[in-house]
């Protein structure tokens, strides 16, 4: 079934608010295989041409909230870089199911960590513009691996007009749920916001480990490029999807 650009089902009961702004995408394919052994038991790689995904995405994490509360300064915004891939679930959706999420603030780590069972990770991180060119760092200091990081440089380019998009970018950008444990079940959170404004973007320059910090072979080959200014989040309260699961 083709991804639709579009959240399909709008985030009714919030959890929390936020923004994804200045994200770069880079994106490998994988043999199913290589990640099959990474996932909970419920959980198979999505596929696009035969394919599973990986993905690199550095971007800022804005405006973090809970409803009824205020954005918390200094604790509300900060670099995040995460690895991750796409799956289909027990329930037969779909989403994102993520190795590791590496933020320069201990707090929302150690609360991401506690509330929605995310494997979130701590370290100094940086983003900086200029003009076109966008850079992005960050090296983790916990847990283990201790030393794992990424620097990501992108010049970004024109935008993409929403009806150029080809199925292959829908399919590694519009995704409306992500897939956690906790308390030992499988559960499902939706996600909504506007459809992403994409742009071309070229690759600069690329360093990182973290990929490989998540278990998984290293890449192969030049990744798939995009970039976006970014888009306004709801996150919905998580719900079991299937049973226990365990680690294959």
């Amino acid at each position: 079934m083709p991804t639709s650009p579009e959240p399909p089902v709008p985030v009714t009961m919030p959890a929390m608010f936020m923004g994804w702004y200045d994200l770069a995408s880079l994106h490998w394919r994988y043999p199913p295989e290589a990640l099959r052994p990474l996932l909970p038991e419920g959980l198979e790689p999505d596929l696009f041409d035969g394919s599973a995904w990986v993905g690199l995405i550095p971007f800022s994490m804005e405006h973090i909230r809970f409803p009824g509360l205020p954005v918390i300064p200094f604790v509300s915004r900060f670099p995040e870089t995460n690895v991750r891939t796409y799956v289909r679930g027990p329930d037969g959706g779909d989403g994102i199911w993520f190795f590791s999420l590496d933020v320069d603030r201990l707090l929302p780590a150690l609360v991401a960590r506690t509330t929605y069972r995310l494997p979130y990770c701590w370290g100094p991180m940086a983003i900086e513009r200029r003009g076109a060119t966008v850079a992005y760092w960050g090296r983790r200091r916990w847990p283990a691996p201790r030393g794992a990081g990424s620097r990501v440089v992108v010049e970004v380019g024109d935008r993409i007009p929403a009806g150029e998009v080809d199925a292959l970018t829908h399919f590694l950008t519009a995704r409306w749920a992500l897939y956690s444990t906790f308390r030992g079940d499988l559960v499902r959170a939706p996600v909504e916001h506007p459809r992403w404004p994409l742009r071309e973007a070229r690759l600069v320059a690329l360093e990182q480990d973290l990929v490989e910090a998540a278990g998984l072979p290293s890449p192969d080959g030049p990744p798939l490029v995009t970039w976006s200014p970014g888009v306004t989040v709801r996150v919905g309260v998580p719900r079991r999807v299937g049973r226990r699961p365990t680690r294959r």
